[in-house]
């Protein structure tokens, strides 16, 4: 099996645009978590939010004439994250366009105008005259294609090499990762830019999980609202933004003499099968899902030193993952340091898992662990080491990364510290 390194990162995200920023707020333990400025959302019982406040769409716009009068914001961040992700893995036009080159993204919803459609609704009859004249006429974008930023990259850079989307709620973009890691070990393509990109900071994002019973609702605490693996945890917070990773065969990599941040040695996908929202409350499919990315790496339990977790701060995620963990580190989970990075940027759901991968790295870069920020009770049922509050340092070689999603869709990928190209 060939091997697969990172050579390049792009990262858009509420503590920071950019991996330079990204890491230096992931070390400082500093909170993007803020009121609701998007949209107004005076009304809702959900009003604060991680929204990404240091992005120059204008930038986009520019490089992209293509996303001139969209809305959709997670468009603009897949793109500024690939713009990163190219210029920092030194990627030429000559090897975009090269038909081993691919391009897979994880996103998650098309965004739906209901701003633009709700004044065509009376009591529940559609005033057709009013919705042509005022909205089909007028040219508005009312449904973002789940492909857009996929076909705008494609067209403007002339790519020919493979594509895909992948909609597995907030396994979206780990599970990208995870196919481009398998595709370029099996010899079917050398370079893969994958990853994700997310926004649910609309009404329908921020009404609908909250009907769920999934956010926090302390909008007076603001920066202290995520607080993963805490007893008082009563929600996760909606965070917005892009990850994208390149990934390339290793001696490819070192032939161009990029810098390498490390390398991807194991991926596990499972299934709950269990209910459409609820996680296996035995964690079995989340222990399954580290369980394959483990021994896929080769290795054994005891070699992961760092757990970047999906830790989302829901009552039952965090309670659950636990359990998954114990099950497959048994009594030295104890010993392996966990941390949500959630409790700083909030939950970018289809991003999030490629964002975290970055995290992760962030950790080999710095020799620093990122914290759990907002951590000041312990839970009964959530008894592991969770970096509470404070960056620590570190200097271990394997790190696991884990994302679960709505449905039971699970994604666990083991990264290794770059050292050197021993065969």
């Amino acid at each position: 099996m060939r091997r697969v390194v990172i050579t390049g990162i792009g990262v858009v995200s509420p503590i920071g645009s950019g991996k330079n920023k990204f890491f230096e707020s992931l070390a400082s333990g500093n909170s993007g978590i803020s009121r609701i400025t998007v949209f107004d959302a005076s009304s809702f019982p959900v009003q604060i939010a991680g929204e990404v406040k240091d992005l120059n769409f204008n930038e986009c716009e520019l490089e992209y004439p293509a996303v001139n009068g969209i809305k959709d914001r997670k468009v603009f961040f897949g793109l500024s994250a690939f713009i990163e992700a190219r210029k920092d893995a030194q990627l030429s036009d000559e090897i975009l366009q090269n038909k081993r080159t691919t391009l897979n993204l994880g996103v998650s919803l098309e965004v739906l105008g209901i701003e633009d459609i709700g004044p065509s609704v009376l009591k529940g009859k559609v005033d057709f005259k009013h919705f042509h004249n005022n909205v089909v006429k007028s040219g508005k974008s009312l449904q973002i294609p789940l492909d857009f930023t996929n076909r705008t990259i494609i067209k403007k850079h002339k790519m020919v090499g493979t594509n895909f989307i992948n909609c597995s709620a907030c396994a979206a973009s780990a599970q990208t990762i995870g196919h481009s890691f398998r595709m370029i070990q099996r010899g079917e393509i050398d370079i893969a830019l994958c990853g994700g990109m997310d926004s649910m900071i609309n009404p329908l994002g921020v009404g609908g999980f909250g009907l769920l019973g999934a956010l926090s609702m302390r909008n007076d605490l603001e920066k202290c609202a995520c607080r993963p693996f805490d007893a008082k945890r009563d929600g996760t917070v909606l965070g917005e933004g892009a990850g994208i990773l390149v990934l390339e065969e290793m001696n490819l990599a070192l032939k161009r003499n990029v810098h390498i941040y490390g390398e991807i040695v194991g991926f596990g996908s499972s299934l709950d099968a269990y209910k459409p929202t609820d996680p296996d409350p035995d964690g079995n499919g989340a222990a399954l899902a580290m369980r394959t990315a483990i021994h896929s790496a080769g290795l054994q339990e005891h070699q992961i030193s760092y757990i970047n977790a999906h830790g989302t701060a829901t009552p039952k995620n965090d309670e659950i993952e636990t359990v998954a963990i114990k099950k497959v580190f048994g009594q030295n989970a104890y010993s392996i340091p966990v941390s949500s990075t959630k409790s700083m940027i909030g939950h970018l759901i289809a991003a999030s898992g490629a964002v975290e991968c970055i995290a992760s790295l962030s950790a080999f870069e710095n020799n620093l662990i990122p914290p759990t920020i907002n951590y000041s009770t312990k839970d009964y049922f959530c008894d592991l080491d969770y970096v509470p509050n404070k960056a620590r340092e570190w200097g271990g070689d394997y790190i696991l990364t884990n994302s679960f999603g709505f449905g039971g869709q699970n994604a666990s990928l083991i990264l290794k510290r770059w050292q050197n190209h021993e065969s």
